[in-house]
């Protein structure tokens, strides 16, 4: 029996270095990021996608509404990402595993997120799997299994799960290019992307 994961999307962050705007409403090919992200985390075979949210952004509310998502506000998102972490592992039930997305990495794609499920259904002794660049530089997204759900409640500040991931040993899955770094988080990277894919 294949064992279930589930998906949390990370989107609580305050996209502090937008100069005002929100990365993960920017537009790609007329969808914005949000959308199309959750749009393949709900794509894959994943046995359930949370998307957590804060509590002041109704712009983010808005853009998913016509998407059928299980979505969790993080009232202390402000806390940083490990808050973001917790709502979001506190919110699944079921799965053997959690596969942790972030919002703001465009080049994400249901194949990646396939793969990466795939090798911890392959081998389940695989508790922690991180994605790689095609040039082994580590990024996102990462895979935890269940037995790690209790220390992903006990994170704090804004490290994520860093030093979850320097305790234990980590298999690494390779992404094409680099899907599993690229992540915009001013207008100048965004600019600098779009130009790179020839994108309006």
């Amino acid at each position: 029996m294949t064992a279930k994961v589930g998906i949390v999307l990370l989107a609580a962050g305050s996209s502090s270095r937008m100069n005002g705007g929100d990365k993960t409403l920017e537009l790609i090919d007329g969808m914005t990021l949000l959308e199309r992200l959750v749009q393949e985390c709900i794509a894959s075979s994943a046995f359930q996608t949370t998307l957590i949210l804060p509590p002041d952004r109704p712009d983010r509310v808005a853009a998913i509404k016509h998407l059928e998502v299980q979505t969790v506000i993080a009232e202390d998102a402000q806390l940083g990402m490990s808050a973001s972490i917790k709502a979001g592992i506190k919110a699944l039930h079921g799965v053997e595993a959690a596969l942790i997305v972030l919002a703001d990495m465009p080049e994400i794609t249901r194949a990646h997120l396939e793969l990466i499920m795939s090798t911890f259904h392959e081998d389940q002794s695989r508790t922690i799997i991180r994605a790689t660049d095609a040039d082994g530089t580590v990024g996102h997204p990462v895979l935890f299994a269940r037995q790690h759900f209790d220390a992903l409640q006990n994170l704090s500040g804004d490290q994520g799960a860093k030093q979850l991931l320097k305790n234990y040993t980590v298999h690494k899955v390779m992404l094409n290019g680099h899907a599993a770094t690229t992540d915009l988080d001013t207008p100048e990277a965004w600019q600098e992307w779009r130009a790179s894919k020839r994108l309006s």
